[in-house]
């Protein structure tokens, strides 16, 4: 569950970052608005499956609720899905088969 928490948290910021240049060439550019049209609902999904990650990652590594709010709230801005999964990832110790 935690390599998955990983490649979406990345996903959602790279998807992020989509956005935030259709945005440009929608608000700032005025050229169209074919990049929001195409990021807008990829980044919507995948942040519906950060915040679907953060609950399964923290059912499975014990995370706090403080931390589930920290996560939940680190899909707002741009790019902290990343630093929070950099985070936890450091404080979760790996968990080896049995």
């Amino acid at each position: 569950m935690l390599r998955w928490f990983r490649v979406v948290a990345v996903a959602e910021a790279c998807s992020w970052a989509g956005l935030l240049v259709g945005m440009f060439f929608k608000y700032v550019a005025a050229t169209g608005d074919l990049g929001v049209k195409v990021f807008g609902p990829i980044h919507g999904a995948l942040f519906v499956l950060y915040a679907a990650g953060v609950v399964l990652s923290a059912r499975e590594a014990g995370w706090s609720r403080g931390t589930v709010a920290l996560g939940l709230a680190c899909a707002v801005p741009p790019f902290t899905s990343v630093w929070f999964e950099r985070r936890m990832a450091a404080r979760t110790p790996a968990r080896r088969p049995a």
